[in-house]
């Protein structure tokens, strides 16, 4: 078999029909270079999305909630065992939202070859004074430098800095939006009372900004330290013990595992935040169909041309057969036209599909909500490209499959005596 002669010939074919042979191989090169920047963008977007909420979020979070006590008396009463007992005399009055003996477990957890990382963390109800009123919201008394290495919290800090929580005394961090409620510039002294009645005068030294209205609102931070001595407790008061794990799935089976070695209750990154995992992979599959689809479409239109040129090349492939050239000789002639226009279309739609994600990634991009983020977000995975141009071969190469079996088919007995 002479590849060089078959290669020729099916040079000639697609030159003949260059018309039409272009506008297949720009339907392809159309429909890789929408896959790219689709998939880029909405990618791109899940990677943003996400980390809002994932890279500010603990694999494993450990924290004492308070509970109903089990052992109600009703419950041990002859004549009610066999009812539903909703009546409730004893109120968690010894449970507290406390980690016991959190110096042990934190230094246990380090211990463990598994751990990344473990930030420490006390969080409680506040009312924030402006004037006469009380606005409510949350102190998270944090080690900001662990909160920055392992959970991205100087990325959210917008002004200010991070580590003055810890080298400025009694000073705190605002969400922005509490901090425009309170209209408190940075410097300013705000008063804050506890839910036990002691109000203290805080400096601010910061601005928050997660890109989440609601939670800005609401939320600030302080050190360990400040936020122990406001509520009055001691170095060993932590409420939260965050930790960052190696490989975030081994979460769950670790969060099992501190539960029950600890005593304590353990949620995961995965149970806590299972709705951002799904509207992640939906969007993503929403792409991908999209994607495929122009793809399907694009090897329609080969299709349509492939066969539309064995109609018209009749009298040349029955010459071809008729000087010696066999059905397999055929059929790889048209099957190489057909990966012909996807080689050149797929990697045309690569070129294209790259510098339409760069323009995305320069068109810009301002809100208030997300400061950090100034032009749209784009993923660059080389997977993706990969993906584009295999799907690109595969398309073609079907549609080359079924026009290349007909012509390979043809009886040049049949067509020479009809001419």
């Amino acid at each position: 078999m002479n590849y060089k002669l078959i290669s020729s010939i099916a040079l000639s074919l697609l030159l003949a029909r260059w018309k039409q042979t272009l506008v297949a191989a720009v339907g392809v090169m159309f429909s890789i270079t929408m896959f790219i920047a689709l998939l880029g963008f909405m990618n791109g977007l899940n990677d943003l999305l996400d980390g809002l909420i994932l890279n500010r979020t603990a694999h494993v979070r450990l924290y004492s909630e308070v509970k109903v006590n089990p052992n109600q008396p009703i419950d041990r009463a002859n004549g009610f065992t066999s009812g539903h007992n909703f009546v409730r005399s004893i109120k968690p009055t010894n449970s507290r939202q406390e980690i016991y003996n959190s110096q042990a477990v934190l230094h246990a957890i380090r211990q463990d070859e598994r751990v990344l990382g473990v930030a420490p963390k006390v969080s409680a109800p506040l009312f924030f004074n402006t004037g006469t009123i009380d606005i409510t919201g949350v102190v998270n008394g944090i080690d900001a430098e662990a909160e920055s290495r392992l959970f991205h919290f100087a990325d959210y800090v917008t002004e200010g800095r991070p580590d003055h929580i810890a080298s400025i005394p009694n000073s705190i961090i605002l969400g922005k939006a509490l901090a425009d409620k309170l209209m408190a510039g940075i410097g300013d002294l705000i008063y804050v009372t506890t839910p036990g009645g002691e109000r203290f005068p805080l400096k601010v030294v910061g601005y928050f900004q997660s890109g989440i209205q609601e939670f800005d609102k609401t939320q600030s931070y302080a050190s360990l330290s400040t936020t122990q001595k406001l509520f009055g407790r001691g170095k060993s008061y932590i409420t939260d013990i965050q930790v960052k794990l190696n490989d975030l799935e081994w979460a769950p089976a670790v969060a099992k595992e501190y539960q029950r070695l600890f005593q304590v209750d353990a949620e995961d990154i995965q149970t806590a935040n299972s709705q951002f995992e799904t509207g992640s992979f939906v969007r993503s599959l929403i792409s991908y169909a999209v994607g495929i689809t122009l793809l399907i479409v694009s090897g329609f239109g080969i299709y349509n041309i492939l066969n539309m040129m064995i109609y018209e090349k009749m009298d040349s492939i029955a010459i071809l057969k008729a000087t010696g050239f066999s059905g397999k000789d055929v059929n790889r002639i048209f099957i190489l036209i057909a990966l012909s226009i996807g080689v050149s279309g797929g990697l045309a739609g690569l070129l294209f599909g790259l510098l339409a994600s760069v323009g995305i990634d320069h068109i810009p991009f301002n809100t208030a909500a997300l400061p950090t983020i100034t032009t749209y977000p784009v993923n660059y995975d080389l997977i993706y490209y990969g993906i584009g141009l295999g799907f690109s071969l595969v398309t073609t190469y079907l549609a080359g499959l079924f026009p290349a079996s007909k012509a390979s088919h043809i009886d040049p007995v049949i067509i020479i005596r009809g001419k």
